[in-house]
């Protein structure tokens, strides 16, 4: 498992798990469904994107991590997601990617002292890999964020910079 930036050459990767329903189902973007969406795609959002980075198994991208920290003097706090191809759920791919993120962003954004995560309340696979990562579960957010044409209910979950990587 290794992260790395996005390259144009993992549009055929990315479009595989970025255009299955089950892998974006929690996402804010929908699937995508063409090669050329999927090029435009890492063209605009992943490559330029502050820290977003792929997650790749042999080279090969299965999935992403991103991490976008907030503006001014919130610049202290960045927001934390992922995917993860559906073919590797279950597997502690999700885990080890995202404690190897967490173990280099505070050093790559010296600035950054808090990375959250707002996981929706059914999804208890990712609320798992928060917690084995080392992220806590602040609260229960009720009705906070629109996804797919719903408002639902969220829980926030944190690591500080010295927080430890379980």
């Amino acid at each position: 498992i290794s992260l790395r930036p996005f390259k144009l050459s993992d549009v055929d990767d990315f479009l595989k798990w970025a255009s299955d329903d089950r892998v974006t189902r929690y996402l804010r973007w929908n699937s995508i469904t063409s090669r050329e969406e999927a090029l435009a795609h890492l063209e605009k959002v992943a490559i330029p994107h502050p820290w977003r980075r792929s997650i790749c198994l042999d080279d090969r991208s299965i999935g992403y991590i991103s991490i976008f920290p907030e503006s001014n003097d919130d610049r202290c706090r960045a927001n934390f997601g992922y995917a993860l191809a559906a073919e590797y759920w279950g597997q502690g791919i999700a885990t080890i990617a995202s404690k190897m993120a967490v173990s280099s962003v505070f050093q790559d954004l010296p600035y950054l002292v808090r990375l959250q995560a707002l996981v929706e309340v059914e999804n208890r696979s990712s609320q798992r890999v928060l917690e084995k990562t080392g992220f806590v579960k602040e609260g229960l957010l009720r009705k906070y964020g629109y996804c797919k044409g719903e408002i639902r209910d969220m829980f926030v979950y944190s690591f500080l910079s010295t927080d430890l990587v379980l």
